[in-house]
């Protein structure tokens, strides 16, 4: 297990003891874009993925860490949620299909350059014309590196991640300061974007721009991030959203 799954694994086992699952801010700014198909790639608890589902969508979701997809298959059985949780190595994972919407919310980060990016690309490729990508990673500015195994990471430039959907139309864009332990700071960019097709290739971007945010506490700005094996589905190319069996046992 890398220090970066440890990390969040020990984080999430803390949680759910604690019964702390409320959205994050980016979870809380991505929720109006979620519709369809969604692929929720380093889902963490799956605030999000169930909250997604709770409002109509089929979430295949994502992440590294046992007690996280524990607690996900958890929830979503109880309240027959249509959410597909898998534990998978990240490193190593490809999507498979298009999506309507597909969320990396502090994801890419802990990779290196040559994986984040690539992930990044494969994000873009699967999202259906129409669709959105939702991405949220650490920038330069950042000085707290505790959850970050060695050698393993990519801080991305400030504008790198707004300009790689520079074909995209942009319907988010901010960048937020969060205080970190030691006095430390985390800095992240934010980019929710929709991909063009034949009926929106003409249509005027107004991206909304908002600049960091120190205001909100460190407590509220934990974001589900990435992670490796299980008892649940562990899998390194996903082909799609299936219903679960529990889903397919409600009345």
């Amino acid at each position: 297990m890398s220090r970066s799954v440890e990390f969040f694994d020990t984080q999430f086992k803390r949680q759910v003891q604690g019964g702390e699952f409320e959205l994050n801010p980016f979870e809380r700014v991505a929720l109006a874009y979620l519709h369809g198909a969604v692929l929720d790639l380093g889902c963490g608890l799956g605030n999000l993925a169930l909250e997604a589902a709770r409002r109509g969508c089929t979430v295949t979701a994502i992440d590294a860490s046992a007690a996280a997809i524990a607690r996900i298959h958890g929830a979503a059985q109880e309240e027959c949620l249509a959410v597909e949780p898998i534990e998978a190595d990240l490193t190593r994972f490809n999507i498979g299909q298009e999506y309507d919407t597909i969320v990396a919310i502090g994801l890419l980060m802990f990779f290196p350059q040559s994986r984040a990016l690539a992930m990044l690309r494969d994000i873009q490729a699967h999202v259906r014309p129409g669709g959105h990508a939702i991405v949220n990673v650490l920038i330069e500015g950042t000085t707290y590196m505790d959850m970050f195994t060695p050698g393993e990471y990519f801080v991305f430039r400030r504008e790198e991640l707004m300009d790689s959907f520079a074909d995209w139309v942009i319907a988010v864009a901010r960048y937020d300061d969060f205080p970190a332990p030691g006095n430390t700071l985390k800095v992240f960019s934010t980019v929710i974007a929709r991909k063009a097709n034949e009926k929106t290739l003409n249509v005027p971007e107004y991206p909304l721009v908002s600049e960091a945010r120190p205001h909100i506490t460190e407590a509220a700005a934990r974001s589900a991030e990435p992670q490796s094996h299980g008892k649940h589905r562990v899998a390194s190319q996903i082909p799609g959203p299936t219903l679960p069996l529990w889903i397919r046992n409600c009345v």
